[in-house]
């Protein structure tokens, strides 16, 4: 076997759901009769795919993180390129919605970031491909499925990239604690990308540049700064909100 593993039962149902010719073989731990475990293995059985029961030390040792009881081996996915992305925007039917992530490191953020990008209907994530969390078996556990639903873009070029979106006319709205406006003076219900920076740092100086606006987050408290996946979660709803309205 060759490619990666996928552990945690949402992650490991949505490879089923969605990608199932990845799926290379299957390990559950031992102790669970349930009819959450018989609907995976029925769905393995007709699609010839190997699974076995095991001790929770085996799947100990094969990841590193809270598997939930569930670790499956998988080949790689497809990587969306650039040009993909491009190529879907120009072709589409509905306003750009988009999600740039400017050096969050963390995958537990990425992950969580994700999550709320598909609840959304995010139609991409974007990240540099230097200095950046990538979709580790950790982020996808996270994500909870949505790594396997949301398109996960590494561009080479951050800031030339961006300027590739604004030639099709997405509005780039930036996070930024210093900004005079707010989340809500904003305007997300037309072609637009939402930019968060990274954990702690923020945007670079390139990124925040190239945004056509920028915002913060409304902070009434004594702490600075959120989380990047909440500061992102409240973003996205907000968005959400307009393009709904």
């Amino acid at each position: 076997m060759s490619g990666e593993f996928v552990f945690g039962w949402h992650a490991v149902e949505a490879v089923l759901k969605r990608e199932p010719e990845r799926l290379q073989q299957v390990w559950i731990q031992t102790g669970r009769q349930d009819k959450r475990v018989k609907g995976i293995t029925d769905a393995l059985d007709n699609l010839g795919v190997r699974w076995k029961v095991v001790h929770r030390k085996e799947l100990d040792e094969r990841v590193a993180g809270v598997h939930q009881g569930i670790v499956a081996a998988v080949s790689e996915s497809r990587e969306w390129t650039e040009d993909d992305l491009l190529a879907q925007l120009a072709g589409g039917d509905k306003p750009p919605f988009l999600l740039v992530l400017d050096g969050v490191t963390d995958p537990h953020n990425l992950g969580a970031c994700m999550r709320t990008a598909d609840a959304v209907g995010i139609q991409a994530v974007i990240v540099p491909k230097d200095k950046s969390a990538s979709l580790t078996p950790v982020a996808r556990k996270v994500a909870c499925g949505a790594a396997e639903t949301v398109p996960f873009v590494r561009v080479t070029n951050l800031a030339r990239f961006l300027r590739s979106l604004q030639d099709q006319g997405v509005w780039l709205i930036g996070t930024a604690g210093e900004a005079n406006a707010t989340l809500y003076q904003a305007d997300f219900k037309g072609p637009v990308a939402l930019v968060m920076g990274a954990e702690g740092k923020g945007m670079r100086r390139l990124t925040r540049e190239h945004c056509d606006q920028l915002i913060n987050i409304p902070m009434l408290g004594h702490v600075d700064s959120l989380n990047v996946s909440v500061a992102t979660g409240v973003c996205l709803y907000e968005a959400l909100r307009q393009r709904l309205g």
